[in-house]
């Protein structure tokens, strides 16, 4: 007889979850979702009763490099919403120096790990993505003291948790529903990156994500999609627009932010210049923490 252990881990998918269509077609699983998910918005702007003066770009930064390293260590998808749902939640419980910002977001990706994944991120591995600006005994102390400001709620609903109640749920279907998800997810982490989102609620950022999505994709079947997204999330059409309005200007400031300037003598073979990428160290965020 045959024990070996053959499953393919290559891929950060969490297939196990997508395929769950008994859970993902049952309307009372998004219903409960809907009844809980304002139980985990940020409630407050906690950039604006900072002490240390905290700055929308410096929460950008740091979610960013959170986003990068959930990334590189091909982290389940749900695990970088969480992580920066913990992030907002901790500070408008708390308010910290600028410079414990990264800390923070570290501690979040820790716990966010250990919820939503089978393999946890490891504390010196977090260490070292930092630079080892802080130590594994900064990050214990920091995870006690997050977790006790969340109250140990930290089973929350992210956008994330809507894609395949959508994805399962919506009439509209092409045979490359892969594409659609990804797009879904990739605006998403969009979202949770701008800091104009944090106060948003996750069934509507979700069911915008589907529609900036689905007009890229499909633009005529847009409206009847729009309509669909309304009604199972319970949310209005107002709202939707104002936020595909907010996604749509985030995608064309990025992807400008992404294309190369043309050189003033409009030579092809010259380079175009390289654009210096954020580092949480230039904007002093860098640094170890310790007790509040």
């Amino acid at each position: 007889m045959n024990l070996m252990c053959t499953e393919s881990q290559t891929t950060s998918e969490d297939r196990c979850f997508a395929e769950d269509r008994t859970i993902f077609r049952d309307e009372r699983a998004v219903k409960k979702l809907l009844e809980t998910e304002s139980q985990y918005v940020p409630g407050c702007d906690y950039m604006a009763h900072s002490h240390s003066n905290l700055q929308p770009f410096m929460r950008r930064v740091v979610a960013t490099w959170m986003l990068d390293v959930c990334e590189e260590q091909r982290c389940e998808d749900q695990v970088f919403p969480l992580s920066v749902n913990f992030l907002d939640r901790f500070l408008c419980a708390c308010d910290i120096s600028k410079t414990h910002l990264q800390l923070t977001g570290a501690v979040c990706l820790l716990l966010a790990s250990k919820v939503r994944q089978c393999t946890a991120l490891s504390i010196e591995l977090l260490c070292y993505y930092t630079e080892n600006s802080v130590t594994p005994e900064e990050m214990r102390e920091w995870e006690l003291l997050v977790i006790s400001k969340l109250e140990w709620r930290i089973v929350a609903v992210t956008s994330f948790d809507y894609v395949d109640h959508i994805m399962e749920q919506i009439k509209w279907k092409r045979r490359n529903d892969s594409m659609l998800r990804r797009h879904m997810l990739t605006l998403i982490s969009f979202c949770y990156i701008e800091p104009d989102f944090i106060a948003k609620k996750p069934s509507v950022m979700a069911a915008s994500c589907m529609l900036s999505a689905i007009r890229g994709i499909d633009p005529s079947a847009a409206a009847e999609v729009a309509a669909e997204l309304c009604v199972l999330l319970a949310c209005t059409a107002a709202e939707v627009d104002e936020h595909v309005s907010l996604i749509d200007a985030l995608v064309a400031s990025t992807t400008a932010a992404a294309t190369p300037e043309k050189s003033e003598n409009n030579n092809p073979a010259s380079e175009p210049p390289v654009k210096k990428p954020y580092r949480v160290q230039d904007c002093g965020l860098h640094g170890g923490g310790g007790r509040l």
